[in-house]
This record gives C-alpha cells, sequence and structure tokens, in this order.
C-alpha cells in the first residue's frame, strides 16, 4: 500500500527537479512558451514548465574569438596572411536567440569577411605601420552588422602579418636605403653648418690679425704632434703681408706706363 504513495511523490520530486534552474549572475535565461517568446529570467532561482516552457541559457561575459588566419591582397597587390582576436559580448539576450542561429559561429563568420575586406582596401605599409587605426575601422564595421543580434564589439586586435620571405627581404632592403638616406643627409646637413661655421671664422680672422697670428700658431703644433718627422720653417705673418702686398702691387697697373701713355697721346695730338 505504500507503493500507492511513493509513486506521487517521486513524480513530484522528478517534476520540481525538471523544473527549478538556478542561473549564476553571468547568465540569462531565455524563456519560450509552448514555441512563443515569454521573457529573459534570472539570475538566480527561476521555475518553468516542463513540456510546456523550454529555456536557452546565454552568457553575458566577454568572449574571446581567435579569427582564423585570412588570405588578403592588399591594394598595392601583395599577398598576405592575417589573423586576428575579437572580443564581443551579448548585451540583449532575446536578439542573440530569436534574430540569428547560433550567434557565436555569425560572430566568427562576420569577423573574416569584414577582416579581408577592410585590409584589402590598404597597403602593406599601412597593413603594418597602422594597425590602430585598422583595429578600429573593423571593430566599427563589425559592430554596426552585430547590433541587429543582440551583440557588442568590444575589440578588435590584429595578431600578425604574415609575410613570405622575398616581401621579408625586400622590406629589410627598403629599410636599410631608408637608413643610408638619412645618414647621407645627416652628413650633407653638418657639412653645410661646418662650411658656415668656417665662414664666420674665416671673416673674424680677417678683421684681427692676432687671432690670425694664434690660429697659425696652433695649426703648426698640430702638425708637429701628429708628423714628428715633418721639419716646417715658422715665418712671421709680417713677412707673408709683405709677399702679398708685393703680389698686389704687381698685379695693379704700374704708374709709369700710364704717364708714357698720356706722353705719346699728347705728341701725337700735337
Amino acid at each position: 500500500m505504500w507503493i500507492s504513495y511513493l509513486v506521487p511523490v517521486v513524480l513530484l520530486i522528478m517534476l520540481l527537479a525538471a523544473s527549478i534552474r538556478i542561473l549564476p549572475e553571468y547568465k540569462r535565461g531565455v524563456v519560450f512558451f509552448l514555441g512563443r517568446f515569454q521573457r529573459v529570467m534570472g539570475p538566480g532561482l527561476v521555475f518553468i514548465i516542463p513540456a510546456v516552457q523550454r529555456m536557452q541559457v546565454v552568457d553575458l561575459r566577454v568572449i574571446t574569438m581567435d579569427v582564423p588566419g585570412q588570405d588578403v591582397i592588399s591594394q598595392d597587390n601583395v599577398t598576405v596572411r592575417v589573423n586576428a582576436v575579437l572580443y564581443f559580448r551579448v548585451v540583449d539576450p532575446e536578439k542573440a536567440i530569436i534574430q540569428v542561429e547560433h550567434y557565436v559561429n555569425a560572430t566568427s563568420q562576420l569577423a573574416q569577411t569584414t577582416l579581408r575586406s577592410v585590409l584589402g582596401k590598404h597597403e602593406l605599409d599601412e597593413m603594418l605601420s597602422e594597425r590602430d587605426k585598422l583595429n578600429k575601422d573593423i571593430q566599427e564595421i563589425i559592430d554596426s552588422s552585430a547590433e541587429g543580434w543582440g551583440i557588442k564589439v568590444a575589440n578588435v586586435e590584429i595578431k600578425h602579418v604574415d609575410l613570405d620571405e622575398s616581401m621579408i627581404r625586400a622590406i629589410a632592403r627598403q629599410a636599410e636605403a631608408e637608413r643610408e638616406r638619412r645618414a647621407k643627409v645627416i652628413h650633407a646637413e653638418g657639412e653645410l653648418q661646418a662650411s658656415k661655421k668656417l665662414v664666420e671664422a674665416a671673416n673674424v680672422m680677417s678683421e684681427n690679425s692676432a687671432a690670425l697670428q694664434l690660429r697659425y700658431l696652433q695649426t703648426m703644433s698640430d702638425m708637429s704632434n701628429k708628423n714628428a718627422s715633418t721639419i716646417f720653417f715658422p715665418l712671421p705673418m709680417d713677412v707673408m703681408q709683405a709677399f702679398r702686398d708685393m703680389g698686389e702691387y704687381r698685379r695693379s697697373p704700374s704708374p709709369r706706363s700710364d704717364s708714357r701713355g698720356d706722353d705719346s697721346s699728347d705728341e701725337v695730338s700735337g
């Protein structure tokens, strides 16, 4: 006779076990009543009616998705393989269940196609140097497309841009040529500045004979330190000035020739 009481008790326990759900803080339950959406429940203790209500659980935490590597042809016709990582979360559990089937898989496919589309519009140099801008562009496009699914894209990060060996060598040669160009430009700028300073120093020495004499003595001292076998005979600056004056005198027209020319012209005129 006790069996007649045991069966209902067991059925009641099974019914309660099938009706009770405990959802943590980071999960929500989308409840359907006879196939129609009823409400979003949770977190905490949730009761549903078996065989009448059905609940699908949605995780609200940020999902980290590794986007598989994609073969991308850049705008300058360079083939590269790019992979990225995507951070997103569900903000509307109702849309994530009703509007799209398998929202995680759909977001992954959307990220792959967007990655190829956006990077294909840029050159290789931009892919390597402007990753922050490209990450922002990809994130905005995916976020606007997945908004109707109740999904918020927090961030997109390009992880690797893989190049073949020939392209790596070409980039290395380009970087080396750029460094050589900068070195030549810096050397030329240094020569220009040095020439200007030399001109200024020459002007100062030409105005002051004492400064020129000191420079002359310093030059002789440097020559004696570098080449011990060199023998030189210093001359006073006054002697050098005398030779310079003689050279200028020889180059100037002679006053006697001018006077003779004047006399001959007078004779001819007479």
